[in-house]
């Protein structure tokens, strides 16, 4: 029992192409290949192809200074001098 007989793959693809739709098994077979891709890497010692070939991040050549902004005096009230109608 075990998959070395072709008809239970062919039963296993069909059932996975069922639940998960022929858009998103490219992916899922994708990010599978690529985790064991990095569980053997991580078992063997090697280091990951893709911290080789990307550069690390620089830190800013001068650091940016910021000021505390400053506290303005609050204006003070001036009265508007209110016009008056005639009262009848």
């Amino acid at each position: 029992m075990g998959l070395d007989n072709p008809l239970h793959i062919a039963f296993l693809l069909i059932v996975l192409l069922l639940v998960f739709g022929a858009r998103r098994l490219p992916e899922i077979g994708r990010s599978v290949g690529t985790g064991m891709r990095e569980f053997k890497d991580s078992i063997s010692g090697d280091t990951p192809r893709l911290t080789q070939t990307t550069q690390q991040p620089q830190a800013p050549a001068q650091p940016v200074a910021t000021q505390a902004p400053v506290a303005t005096p609050a204006p003070e009230a001036v009265q508007v001098p209110v016009e008056q109608t005639p009262q009848a």
